[in-house]
């Protein structure tokens, strides 16, 4: 197994140059297989995590958030970066915390979003928000570093305002974010005006359905894409469709297109 610090340098190496697809495994088997297929890196998706555990995303305690990254970190080889959603703590210092703690479980970076997360819609006010990504900043300095991705939240949080967020995401990036990211940005000029304003730090992108592909983002200089909940969200449509098809029909035929056991068992041998 690979030493923390070497996975945190080999993450920090992959942000350098060219675009790669950090995808989101939910669990240790979806990670291992994701880790087999060549991806170079994966993230945790807090929806993902939530949904195998029967609850809604944004609804996992900071506990079982650790348990998870720790077994995600230790299954594989390859870095892994965490959706540590708002931190678990709205104040700097208890953000602070809650990295520190994240990294000791072994991954090699994590995201802290800007959204509230007392049920309402939004976002936190601005120089708390900043005030957050320098506690979380001085987390990884004092760990001994890895990638703090910053997220403005707007496009999915019921603020999508381009000005703002830029405006956000470059005080983020003073701040001492080393990724910039705003998930739901579907526009593609939006996303360049992005990449060219906290340029030269690197920027994610969320592809969670077939707007764009790896060429295109990686033309407008996106640097890290994600998939999110989506990988889970397809496996899931196949569970739905096949156990549906059971209970409303009596019938079988989803079954048919299911991978086979014994390949399953090849890949988890």
């Amino acid at each position: 197994m690979a030493l923390p610090a070497d996975r945190r340098r080999a993450f920090q190496q992959l942000h350098q140059s060219r675009c790669f697809v950090i995808p989101n495994p939910w669990d240790v088997g979806s990670a291992r297989l994701l880790e087999q297929l060549g991806f170079k890196a994966l993230a945790s998706t807090s929806s993902g995590f939530a949904w195998s555990l029967g609850r809604q995303d944004n609804h996992v305690t900071l506990e079982q958030a650790l348990a998870h990254l720790r077994a995600l970190a230790t299954a594989v080889e390859v870095p892994v970066s965490a959706d540590f959603e708002g931190g678990f703590a709205l104040e700097p210092d208890e953000v602070r915390a809650n990295v520190t703690r994240a990294l000791e479980t072994g991954i090699a970076g994590l995201s802290v979003e800007d959204s509230k997360k007392d049920g309402s819609r939004g976002l936190l006010d601005f120089g708390l928000s900043i005030e957050r990504v320098r506690a979380a900043k001085t987390a990884f300095d004092a760990s001994g570093g890895g990638v703090l991705t910053a997220r403005s939240e707007g496009f999915v949080a019921g603020q999508p305002d381009l000005g703002e967020t830029i405006r956000r995401l470059t005080a983020y990036a003073d701040a001492g974010a080393d990724c910039l990211f705003a998930p739901g940005l579907r526009s593609k000029p939006d996303i360049a005006a992005i990449v060219q304003a906290v340029a030269p730090k690197p920027v994610n992108v969320l592809v969670s359905s077939d707007f764009t592909n790896v060429a295109e983002m990686t033309e407008l200089g996106v640097r890290r894409i994600s998939v999110g909940g989506a990988l889970a969200r397809a496996a899931w449509s196949g569970f739905f469709a096949a156990a549906r098809e059971i209970a409303e029909k009596g019938t079988f035929t989803e079954l048919a297109s299911a991978v086979p056991g014994a390949e399953l068992d090849g890949k988890f041998a």
